[in-house]
């Protein structure tokens, strides 16, 4: 490959964080560009939409705390809820625009088949087209403007009447899919509707999400939509030391976007404290269930009063993310985008290339170099351990491309690097695990490449799926041997519905399994 990538790479000139000879190091002045985890002033702007007097002074007697948050805890006990002395809250804020409202049944029929959706629950409210439709207050609606989104996307057009009329909802939708704006910008309504926070309050919202790359997402969608009403928000996640993180809690925040672990240690210690919300989100709940997270998100919810609205957001619809429904969810609403059925996005071109293990090096530096013909594309390159990812990253920087790695290897503000490097096209090439891509969402990937095969189908459906958002267009690589031809029938499923090529061998390893004897 060409040396002119490891010059401009290293350059300081162009890059105000070089990189040394050692793959993914820095230079221990550098300081990530959100290293403050709130910088929005602590005074409210909203006031006026808070309604109730002396809320805090007699919040204490709206349940019986086992634990009273000392600083020595024994663990987590759900409170005694007495629901005859719980403070009313609002959560209807919905009123449907009178353009909604006119349109036909058969309108509102036509528009959801349009964009693949499905209703389900009872009075499920209309889909809106576009923004001004929804009922946002003009604070939100400004927010909105001034970020250039055109319209809505499905699940917001249909998941902002149904968040903003206080149900309790399930949005079932591929990632990359808007659905963090979905219940954003609803709880930024929800918000400011409630009283102020005072002195010892936990937030009013609280958003629980598998990982803490997620995590830091969702809380820059919620600086972005919450800064005209000056709404504080921190992020609370494991591999990185708690004092910040405490002292954001004792300031006081309205949201509070976490993962379950550090979540549940924070309260464990009595860091903070669930009794202010009445706002809960749970995303890619199929995601924290695949990782383990169910005890801790039912000792979590258990801290909430009952009668908030919940929002659970998820990619697929297993039965165990249907029980978790069941059980935490009152009455719920449920819109679908698209097949329940495990499917590839199809605006992501598919290229199966069959291999041994020795020819992945030498494919991949074949494709990197027709993938960086036309200039830097972002690309994604998957590993299954983290041994691999450093093998290959250090391989490409050896051979002049600007790689790094991510992985659970990595400390948190190694990786908090990476992904800036990533997002700002410094490092356009990324190489990454499953688990440390969970909850990425960068939105201009170009190219995925799976150097090696994930262990399941629903992985390769979900990392081919980094690509072609948003109605972009996109292309994923897979390099295929042969020990991975027990993954060759529900391959084939995938590349058949999406009608793309099958390399002939495929069929040759489906074959050998018993399957496609017609072939």
């Amino acid at each position: 490959m060409n040396n002119n990538y490891n010059s401009s790479y290293n350059n300081t000139n162009n890059n105000p964080n070089p990189v040394n000879n050692n793959y993914n190091s820095y230079q221990n002045v550098y300081q990530p560009p959100y290293s403050s985890v709130n910088s929005i002033p602590t005074t409210n702007s909203y006031s006026n939409n808070n309604s109730y007097n002396g809320y805090n002074s007699s919040y204490n007697s709206y349940a019986t705390y086992p634990n009273n948050f000392s600083n020595t805890q024994p663990p987590l006990q759900k409170p005694n809820w007495d629901m005859s002395r719980l403070i009313e809250f609002k959560k209807n804020f919905y009123v449907e625009d009178s353009r909604v409202s006119s349109r036909s049944e058969e309108e509102i029929r036509e528009y959801r088949e349009r964009n693949e959706m499905k209703v389900f629950g009872n009075n499920v409210p209309r889909p809106v087209t576009s923004f001004d439709e929804a009922g946002f207050p003009g604070y939100v609606l400004q927010e909105i403007k001034q970020l250039g989104f055109n319209s809505p996307t499905p699940i917001q057009a249909q998941g902002w009447p149904m968040a903003l009329s206080g149900r309790d909802l399930v949005g079932i939708a591929e990632t990359g899919s808007g659905k963090t704006m979905a219940y954003v910008l609803p709880a930024i309504v929800h918000i400011n509707a409630q009283p102020l926070l005072e002195r010892g309050d936990g937030p009013i919202v609280l958003i629980l999400a598998p990982t803490r790359e997620l995590a830091l997402q969702i809380q820059e969608e919620c600086r972005k939509f919450g800064k005209s009403s000056r709404i504080r928000s921190t992020c609370i996640y494991g591999g990185v030391q708690r004092g910040p993180q405490i002292k954001e809690l004792s300031n006081g925040v309205e949201i509070v976007i976490a993962t379950p672990g550090r979540l549940i240690d924070m309260l464990t210690n009595g860091k903070t404290n669930l009794r202010r919300v009445t706002y809960l989100v749970l995303d890619e709940a199929d995601r924290m269930l695949d990782m383990g997270f169910e005890p801790q998100l039912r000792k979590i919810v258990d801290q909430i009063r009952p009668d908030r609205q919940t929002l659970m957001w998820s990619a697929t619809w297993p039965k165990e993310v249907q029980q978790l429904a069941r059980d935490y969810l009152q009455d719920y609403i449920q819109v679908n985008i698209g097949s329940l059925n495990l499917s590839a996005n199809h605006n992501v071109k598919q290229v199966i290339e069959i291999c041994d293990e020795s020819e992945k090096r030498s494919k991949l530096i074949q494709d990197l170099t027709n993938i960086m013909a036309n200039g830097e594309n972002k690309t994604l390159i998957f590993t299954q351990t983290k041994r691999t990812a450093d093998d290959i990253t250090r391989f490409l920087r050896n051979d002049g491309w600007p790689a790094l790695a991510i992985h659970g290897g990595k400390s948190q503000s190694e990786r908090d690097w990476v992904m800036y490097e990533f997002r700002s096209g410094s490092s356009p090439i990324m190489i990454a695990t499953d688990i440390a891509a969970r909850g990425l969402d960068v939105k201009d990937i170009k190219y995925v490449i799976n150097y090696d095969f994930p262990t399941n189908i629903e992985d390769y459906v979900h990392r081919i799926g980094r690509t072609g958002r948003a109605k972009t267009t996109g292309t994923a690589y897979t390099y295929f041997t042969l020990e991975n031809f027990r993954s060759s029938k529900g391959l084939i499923k995938i590349l058949e519905e999406a009608n793309q090529e099958i390399p002939p061998r495929l069929y040759e390893f489906a074959r050998a399994l018993g399957y496609y004897s017609s072939y």
